[in-house]
């Protein structure tokens, strides 16, 4: 029998503060980095920017994560996909799987010393929790990762995951985890389906970002497959963007004005779909749970609902080890059942 290859596996998050006292520093990491801000030539304001913006939004933004238990969860919920991963990937490699989160800790720096100390690598895989390509998430965790780790080691050879929108299987749990919140209206086939997603700065979309293509890909097909597989799949469904920042032109339309339009039009029942977030964190528990809610209420919106992220569901972490294993080149006959296995119906399906 042959040996299991060891195999590194970094999972990129942006993180969250843990804490309220470290709000003000991870909104300072945040802005420090350059694929979030592009300042070009006046690179030089960069810090004195970051300063500025950072202490000025620590005040309400630690306000907000007082009101979802003071700290974010993204750590916790990506250490139980971690766990989850590791565990599903075992039987066909020897799995060394770590977490970097952007701004906060487990830093990149943490889990370059991680993998350091699990000894040499056969491959690494470098697999960013962002289903959607952008120069702000993928590319910002990827440059960040290879300023700490140094040039590709000679011999261990590296795969790259850029992006897993169309993956059937992350599809899949998309459509398990809407169809589990449809359950939970009178007639689901009336209601606004609205799909939000994290904005980008148009200044990124311009400079050739696939991010927007790629989120309305995901949505096409999350409502192909939706409309097959659930009788009552709403008729209607839209697309919009959340958590803007500063003053620049970001994606449109925003989540609080298609709530207030859909409000003055007379619908009465929406669903919130968080299309761009793996885990939850204070774009999904206070930006959609708690101030689109108090949105939809003024507004007339009688029934609210939000999809819960997909998480560590079973078919979610299946997506995730079929793209470890096929980067890793384990043959399809030694991989599991593709999609076809699996019922976006319940949560019975393996990873």
């Amino acid at each position: 029998m042959t040996a299991r290859k060891k195999i590194g596996i970094v999972l990129f998050q942006l993180g969250g503060p843990d804490s309220l006292e470290a709000v003000e520093p991870f909104l300072m990491n945040l802005f420090l980095d350059p694929d979030i801000i592009p300042l070009g030539a006046a690179g030089f304001l960069r810090w004195p920017i970051a300063k500025l913006i950072s202490s000025r939004r620590s005040i309400p933004v630690a306000g907000k994560y007082a009101m979802i238990g003071r700290r974010s969860p993204i750590r916790l919920l990506t250490e139980r996909q971690r766990v989850r991963l590791t565990a599903a990937v075992a039987p066909y490699i020897h799995p060394v799987t770590v977490v970097a989160m952007r701004y906060w800790r487990p830093t990149t720096q943490d889990a370059v010393d991680a993998l350091r100390a699990a000894g040499p690598l056969d491959e690494l895989v470098l697999l960013p929790l962002y289903p959607h390509y952008s120069y702000a998430t993928t590319l910002s965790s990827t440059k960040e990762f290879r300023r700490v780790y140094g040039p590709p080691k000679a011999g261990v050879p590296e795969h790259i995951v850029e992006s897993f929108y169309d993956h059937p299987l992350y599809i899949q749990a998309l459509v398990q985890r809407i169809g589990s919140v449809l359950r939970q209206f009178p007639d689901s086939s009336r209601i606004h389906l609205v799909f939000s997603a994290h904005g980008l700065p148009m200044s990124l979309v311009e400079k050739g970002d696939p991010y927007p293509r790629q989120i309305e890909e995901t949505v096409r097909l999350a409502c192909e497959l939706g409309a097959r597989l659930y009788p009552g799949w709403p008729k209607t469904h839209l697309l919009c963007y959340q958590s803007r920042v500063g003053p620049a032109k970001w994606l449109q339309p925003p989540l609080t004005g298609t709530i207030e339009r859909l409000g003055h039009e007379g619908v009465k029942e929406m669903l919130v779909v968080p299309i761009s977030f793996v885990t939850e964190h204070i774009e999904t528990l206070h930006e959609i749970n708690i101030e689109a809610r108090e949105d939809a209420k003024k507004f007339g919106i009688e029934t609210f609902r939000m999809m819960p992220a997909v998480g560590d569901s079973p078919l979610f972490i299946a997506a995730l080890k079929d793209l470890v294993l096929r980067a890793v080149g384990v043959p399809a006959d030694e991989r599991p059942s593709d999609a076809r296995s699996f019922s976006p119906l319940s949560e019975a399906g393996a990873a």
